[in-house]
């Protein structure tokens, strides 16, 4: 079967698409990566959900309005790839959707909320949808996320050691191999703020800001004091506590000068990186105290590597695979590899998936095992009390393809 998978992360900054033909065979699930393609958000959308999400507050009405905007901005792209990519013969779609909200309280999620409308997407395409994957998780009792965790077990099932799949996108995530997978904090959420914030700027290009910057140690150790990281896994977050504001108010407390004035460490990454062109005009300060906003962006990239290598080694890993966005940022792979001695780094590549793919790969993986009745989640993950088949199916122009039911479930993902 021909599945389209559709991803758009925290980072809020493009549609990703990767096809897949997958089929089962006995235990395994074989994918045959078919290609992907990417499409950024317009910017009326892009500053619309900017404006929307939190800390911001916002109205039902532009909830609406964002979720048939980015349901018609999906659309688009799952027709793009089905033309590009599966010559038109595409068999199903997988939409993550937009997440906008992951209600999370004391350790237990109790909601969480994806927009991106799957009707749009079935109705341009001709094709099913399936679509809401994480709220049945949630039901359950789980935390929802990480969703790839059950990809990433069947993916490195049979690997020698204790290897980690890693994802970083705008929050990190891992999977170890006894099924323990959690967010590890932010990847690139609180970097982009920065970057956002003092230049105008998307995100750190390249980690190039990060390169000229120096990383301030009362600043890092101030940061490593949030309390989300010493909660025991499973766990989860998201944007709703890693954004601009979170981080203002961490500056705030290090607004005596004497205090910024404190000798920084510098940043050695493995190659610096071309210098990048003039910061874009903004009415934000360039430099808070002593602490210019090179030197923040460093410590917040040292804070990501940090985190991170602490939670690879709370699982002992002896390999780390990673993916995602922050996979293309030099600095923060250099400071990963030099948190992490003796542990090879790769990025999921090396293993025929690409690292700017693989969650939209994971996503079809999950839409083709919902549609075919069989569970897309491990209770070890995510803390559910069971596993469940996720998500609901929007019907394409044919209605729903015929499937086998009563199927084995797989116990490994072949890529080939």
């Amino acid at each position: 079967m021909r599945v389209i998978g559709l991803m758009s992360g925290t980072s809020y900054d493009a549609i990703d698409a990767a096809a897949a033909d997958l089929r089962l065979d006995g235990d395994s699930l074989v994918l045959r990566p078919l290609g992907m393609v990417g499409d950024a958000y317009g910017a009326e959308v892009r500053e619309a959900l900017a404006a929307a999400l939190p800390p911001a507050a916002t109205t039902l009405a532009e909830v609406c309005r964002l979720d048939t905007l980015i349901g018609q901005a999906f659309a688009a792209t799952a027709l793009r790839a089905d033309r590009e990519l599966c010559d038109g013969r595409a068999e199903l779609v997988a939409s993550h959707g937009q997440t906008v909200y992951h209600w999370a309280d004391g350790g237990r999620v109790r909601g969480t909320l994806q927009i991106g409308q799957p009707a749009w997407i079935a109705e341009a395409t001709g094709l099913p949808v399936v679509a809401d994957l994480r709220p049945r998780d949630i039901a359950a009792g789980g935390q929802g996320a990480p969703l790839v965790s059950l990809v990433d077990l069947l993916w490195l099932r049979g690997r020698p050691g204790t290897p980690v799949a890693l994802n970083l996108g705008g929050i990190a995530n891992l999977t170890a191999p006894d099924g323990t997978a959690f967010d590890t904090g932010p990847a690139g959420a609180l970097i982009d703020a920065a970057v956002h914030h003092f230049t105008g700027r998307v995100y750190d290009t390249d980690g190039a800001l990060a390169a000229r910057g120096t990383v301030h140690e009362p600043l890092l150790r101030r940061l490593l004091d949030e309390p989300y990281y010493a909660l025991p896994a499973p766990k989860t977050t998201g944007k709703e506590l890693f954004h601009r504001d979170y981080l203002l108010a961490v500056l705030a407390t290090l607004a005596d000068p004497a205090v910024l004035a404190t000798p920084a460490v510098a940043v050695e990454p493995a190659a610096a990186p071309a210098a990048p062109a003039a910061p874009a005009a903004t009415t934000a300060p360039t430099d808070i105290g002593a602490l210019a906003h090179q030197d923040v962006i460093a410590t917040l990239t040292r804070l990501t590597a940090r985190t991170v290598a602490d939670a690879v080694r709370s699982v002992g890993a002896t390999e780390v695979i990673a993916s995602g966005g922050g996979t293309r940022n030099p600095v923060l792979m250099a400071m990963l590899a030099e948190e992490l001695p003796g542990v090879p780094l790769h990025t999921s590549d090396a293993l025929g998936l690409p690292a700017a793919a693989k969650e939209a790969y994971a996503f079809a993986v999950l839409g083709f095992l919902t549609l075919h009745g069989l569970a897309g989640t491990d209770p070890r993950s995510t803390g559910a009390r069971h596993p469940s088949v996720l998500g609901s199916v929007t019907p394409g122009r044919d209605g729903l393809p015929r499937v086998p039911r009563g199927l084995k479930q797989p116990v490994r993902l072949v890529i080939g």
